[in-house]
């Protein structure tokens, strides 16, 4: 600190904070703060080794060495994609076959670098919603300079271009999806004027807006309240159980979904506002945060608990148990197939799956075993699956990475019976450091209350003595600290005989 910052302490007896300037973060006064400070932070760290360190990490930062993710969207995968040259990005695809090529060849849809340029904006990508079927076009989501705040066009997927008398949303908080197979009808949740906001600032109401028609004149399917979160809508569009969902968001841990029916009535999926829902198929999942008592029976929070849709809207409260937590275990997600359903726990934030069936008729049991993944998959590793089409396949996305072990991604087949027909590596991320003589363990550390922590560690193999440890640990959100690949922490720490431990605060669920 420098004799200006000290001299400015905050008060701590309810006094003006005189740092309260710095709060316009543009004005000219708070820009030459920073600068000075940025000044001073220069001079005393950047010394030779802080510039060999610098070069290091940068040529990792820099690196288009990189898997990329894809989503499948009909025939084709889709990617969106940065680097030094694209900045804010490339919206691209390709097909399965030169995906698994070595350099997969991109056609490009979409260069928001070009566009930004083009259009005087500095837009931000937050993403696309492609229409089923046809896959003939999709509802892009931009926001000025990566604000809440966005705009959506309607976006043809055949020309490349977007629709020039398409769907159109004026910036704002909110969204348009698609509401029907036809691409004539979206969803609007937006502002459209007075009362259409809640007073968090998110959509109040939605909208079903036909096409050719004014936005301000289409009719208004779904409104929450105005100190309510937000209202959302969506249309499942999986074959033979096609329907319109919504969403009243009360706050950010408690919401109510609603089905709407043929007859236009809303049906009110009445459990916990806490839980989180999820309609696939015939089946309604219910993922507990709290206790739930449901006539006799409580059910624990954290469970996972599984109804047929029909049975649960005429009445019937009779769940199947799915997943049950331990003081060890929590549940991180859950990915349904064409036939199974996966799950992924944390034992001691180390993961586990486990395949699900649900029962071929009434009066049948879901039937469950262990996914045990292939041999190569090292322990102490962080493991991620995902449904590639869960209409048509019993395939998964299965991200395996490690802190020493580099990012692969593989498609993953089911069985019949859910045991693992096939793993196919299709890209791996390259090993920016030397991990020889280096390994990873698991521990526990005891707190004041007796809760055991679990920690990895991550350094020399059989090191003797005290060594230099980087220390990190984070646990909020329900967001966990798990095994990652850094090629920074590999170069910038291990490889020059440091020692990295993270921490499962909070338990790590």
């Amino acid at each position: 600190m420098t004799t200006d910052s000290q001299a400015h302490e905050i008060p701590t007896d309810g006094g003006p904070d005189p740092f309260e300037w710095l709060e316009d973060v543009e004005a000219p006064e708070a820009l030459a703060w920073v600068g000075h400070h940025n000044d001073v932070a220069r001079e005393r760290l950047v010394t030779d080794r802080f510039r060999r360190l610098e070069a290091e990490v940068l040529e990792v930062l820099d690196s288009t060495d990189k898997i990329p993710g894809v989503v499948q969207r009909g025939s084709y995968l889709y990617n969106f994609w940065t680097d030094a040259d694209h900045e804010r990005g490339l919206w691209r695809r390709t097909t399965w076959e030169s995906y698994r090529s070595e350099e997969p060849e991109w056609e490009v849809l979409l260069d928001i670098d070009e566009l930004a340029e083009r259009e005087g904006v500095n837009w931000v990508w937050h993403g696309a919603h492609v229409l089923r079927p046809s896959h003939d076009r999709a509802l892009v989501a931009l926001s000025r300079g990566g604000a809440d705040a966005d705009i959506t066009r309607e976006f043809d997927l055949v020309t490349k271009t977007f629709v020039a008398d398409g769907f159109t949303r004026e910036e704002a908080k909110g969204s348009l999806r698609w509401a029907d197979e036809s691409g004539n009808v979206v969803f609007a949740a937006t502002d459209v004027g007075e009362g259409s906001m809640t007073n968090s600032g998110y959509p109040r109401t939605v909208r079903r807006w036909q096409r050719g028609t004014p936005l301000a004149e289409a009719p208004e399917v779904f409104a929450v309240a105005e100190d309510d979160l937000l209202a959302a809508a969506a249309h499942d569009f999986t074959p033979g159980f096609s329907r319109d969902v919504f969403v009243r968001a009360i706050a950010f841990y408690s919401s109510r979904t609603y089905l709407r029916e043929a007859s236009g009535e809303l049906r009110h999926l009445a459990v916990p506002d806490s839980a989180e829902v999820d309609v696939h198929r015939e089946w309604l999942l219910v993922e507990l945060r709290e206790d739930w008592q449901v006539g006799s029976r409580t059910y624990a929070g954290g469970s996972l608990l599984a109804a047929p849709v029909d049975d649960f809207l005429s009445g019937a409260r009779d769940f199947e148990v799915l997943f049950a937590p331990t003081p060890e275990t929590s549940l991180v997600a859950v990915a349904w197939t064409r036939h199974h359903l996966v799950l992924n726990t944390l034992h001691h934030v180390t993961n586990r799956l486990n395949v699900l069936t649900p029962p071929d008729s009434a009066g049948d049991a879901w039937r469950r075993r262990d996914l045990v993944l292939p041999a190569q998959v090292p322990a102490l590793t962080t493991i991620a699956i995902s449904a590639i089409d869960p209409d048509a396949e019993d395939t998964l996305w299965l991200t395996v990475s490690g802190f020493l072990t580099p990012t692969t991604l593989s498609r993953l087949t089911l069985a019949d019976d859910g045991t693992v027909a096939s793993v196919e590596e299709l890209k791996s991320a390259p090993a920016f450091f030397d991990a020889t003589g280096l390994e990873v363990t698991q521990h526990f550390a005891t707190s004041a209350d007796g809760t055991r922590v679990p920690y990895f560690q991550v350094g020399p193999r059989a090191a003797d003595g005290p060594q230099p440890t980087l220390l990190s640990g984070y646990g909020g959100f329900e967001i966990p600290r798990l095994p990652a690949y850094s090629g920074t922490v590999g170069r910038g720490w291990l490889a020059r005989g440091g020692t990295y431990v993270v921490a499962g605060i909070r338990g790590g669920g």
